[in-house]
């Protein structure tokens, strides 16, 4: 695990969601979102637009028809603040070109 005190490295992300993959794929889908935003927020235009579409693709296989079915289970992953929901639509609203 990871220090309180600081944001995991983009590294540190990807191995918690190989964990979270094998283990919760809603988890995992929330932090592909995060390694997302982090790698745009890099500039890292390819990775970014990678986790958009692992993101999109873990999204899929989750039922979405109300609001507690897409409601994240945490406020933030690795120092990015989760959308209060997470679908298809938020991503490709939140990511644009990317998604």
């Amino acid at each position: 695990m990871t220090d309180e005190t600081r944001a995991p490295s983009v590294g540190e992300l990807e191995a918690d969601f190989q964990r979270e993959l094998a283990a919760d794929r809603w988890a995992a889908a929330e932090t592909a979102y995060a390694l997302a935003v982090r790698n745009r927020d890099a500039g890292d235009w390819r990775q970014s637009r990678e986790w958009v579409e692992q993101c999109l693709r873990l999204l899929e296989g989750f039922p979405s028809d109300t609001e507690e079915q897409v409601a994240t289970r945490r406020v933030s992953v690795g120092g990015v603040l989760l959308p209060n929901y997470l679908h298809e639509g938020v991503v490709r609203d939140r990511f644009g070109r990317l998604a």
